[in-house]
């Protein structure tokens, strides 16, 4: 007995699934149902004919009535498995609707994938299509987290950790569905289904990513290619230190070439940056705002001009205003103001930002810059007012005239 199997991942689901839950539940009561000892031959028999998929002249119905149907109990326990695995965090991503659509789009696509791959008059039953397009949704949308994976040698029992790029991309794609059946001549397995699958939901997540139809952040696979793609081009940049230089001040230009030990070690401290915000953005998604602080002071320590994207900073600015950091608040605020200059949150930021400079530390010029800002900007007369009176104290202290209510 070998099996390799994922049980548990790193990420964690921020609402409860309920549409993974519900799922789950149907495909198990149907399975109960399409038993003989529920429904009797006649209606196993009936089952067969009508709900599964028939690939030479497939129904319209039978496009979706096939993902509830299973052979037999490990097959069910298989696919089931995965999808509590992988769809949980998907479906608190995606939110419920949105998921059950997604979750059936896959199952559909990876039905008419197999009518493709096989014109006779083949049956086709099971979730796994539809479980495939969850899988490689994981992928894009969780492609840095880690899957906690059991090795299962006869007697032997072993946990490892592997990178979800690692154990989706290479073991359950590429061997599982691809080389092994190659080597071991299964024809019984709807692999084309699964690849099917396997390609509808890895790329349909990719299109809502690109189109923000998904919720962004640092952590999905768009982000690391950014990230890849901006440490390219800067490797790029500095095989030919000058070029930029040149470009942008023509021959009056000095460019101080960078050595090989300075060149090695910007690119480490890019792989640093990058690997800091991949944590902290992991740190955001558990919740965990206390580590997430302590992580971004390591990073502005590497990069003192970091910025998050506009919600991590802003949950980043708001836990080192709660714990009572007010240096590293005003620092991250402030980044935030920089960064977000069209950000419906930008006011009341300044505004704080004008009173943790004021009140708790004491540096009045910054003070009176950010108060002044946004005083003509605050529509809320409870704000406005409080703005008036901490301008007040601020120019007092400085020594020059009062504002005008």
């Amino acid at each position: 007995m070998f099996l390799v199997l994922p049980i548990r991942t790193e990420s964690v689901a921020r609402s409860t699934p309920i549409a993974n839950y519900a799922l789950i539940g149907i495909n198990a009561f149907a399975f109960l149902l399409s038993q003989r000892a529920f429904g009797g031959n006649a209606f196993v028999a009936w089952t067969k004919e009508h709900l599964y998929f028939h690939s030479f002249a497939p129904q319209l119905h039978q496009f979706v009535t096939y993902q509830f149907l299973h052979a037999d109990a490990w097959h069910l326990f298989g696919n089931m498995l995965f999808l509590w695995v992988f769809g949980n965090c998907v479906n608190a991503k995606m939110g419920h609707l949105p998921y059950l659509l997604f979750y059936l789009s896959c199952g559909i696509f990876a039905a008419w994938g197999y009518a493709i791959t096989n014109p006779e008059h083949f049956q086709l039953l099971g979730a796994s299509g539809a479980v495939a397009g969850i899988t490689t949704a994981y992928l894009a949308l969780f492609p840095r987290c880690r899957v906690t994976t059991i090795l299962w040698i006869f007697l032997f029992i072993h946990f490892f950790e592997l990178p979800a790029m690692l154990i989706i991309g290479l073991k359950i794609i590429v061997w599982d569905n691809i080389i092994a059946p190659q080597l071991s001549g299964d024809g019984s397995t709807a692999y084309g289904a699964h690849l099917a699958g396997y390609f509808f939901g890895f790329t349909a997540s990719l299109l809502m990513l690109a189109i923000r139809a998904l919720p962004r952040d640092q952590f999905d696979i768009l982000a690391l290619w950014k990230r890849w793609n901006q440490r390219r081009e800067f490797s790029a940049a500095l095989s030919t230190p000058g070029a930029s230089a040149v470009a942008r001040f023509g021959s009056v230009a000095k460019v101080k070439a960078l050595s090989p030990e300075q060149q090695a070690a910007e690119e480490q401290r890019l792989d640093e940056t990058s690997a800091l915000r991949g944590k902290i953005s992991a740190s955001l998604e558990a919740q965990d705002t206390t580590s997430a602080a302590t992580l971004y002071e390591q990073l502005v320590l590497k990069d003192p001009q970091q910025c998050l994207a506009e919600r991590q900073q802003l949950t980043i600015a708001r836990e080192f205003y709660a714990t009572g950091r007010f240096p590293q608040a005003a620092m991250a605020f402030d980044r935030f103001s920089e960064s977000y200059t069209r950000s419906p949150e930008l006011s009341n930021v300044k505004l704080l930002l004008g009173i943790i400079y004021a009140r708790d530390l004491a540096q009045y010029e910054p003070a009176d810059k950010h108060l002044s800002d946004v005083l003509e900007t605050l529509r809320d007369e409870g704000r406005r007012t409080q703005c008036l009176e901490w301008l007040k104290k601020v120019r007092a202290a400085l020594g020059r005239p009062a504002p005008e209510a």
